[in-house]
């Protein structure tokens, strides 16, 4: 393989949308209904504001997701997935079942429930 064919892979495009450690977890998150500043950090006490608003803004720089600004009492600002952000759903699909099938740490019961809960969540088709 050609050095220029490496420095051009996809693969490494492609991981630099996912560039901090939190970017993946909160594009899950987004699939699975989280969609304001507070639910990202419901799950991840070690996650600072400070890092999360930069994985938010750099994921927003990237067209993976959108924000909109709610006005009733408050102004509450809503993430959601881009376009481009749901195609997104293969690839974490795909990093989960990657776990299932190559981690004994859960049981036969408990990888079938999160499979279909990946599957329904992220539309995946059969």
């Amino acid at each position: 393989m050609v050095e220029s064919e490496v420095q051009d892979c996809p693969i490494d495009e492609t991981l630099k949308l996912f560039n901090k450690k939190w970017q993946i977890l909160i594009i899950r998150d987004l699939f699975f209904g989280k969609n304001r500043f507070k639910d990202f950090k419901e799950n991840y006490p070690d996650l600072s504001n400070k890092v999360l608003t930069e994985c938010l803004k750099d994921l927003e720089s990237n067209g993976l997701i959108g924000k909109r600004t709610l006005e009733n009492n408050q102004k509450v600002t809503i993430y959601y997935l881009t376009e481009e952000g749901k195609r997104t759903n293969k690839i974490i699909y795909e990093i989960a079942m990657f776990t299932l099938e190559n981690n004994n740490s859960y049981r036969e019961d408990e990888r079938k429930e999160i499979m279909d809960l990946f599957k329904e969540m992220l539309n995946i088709e059969d």
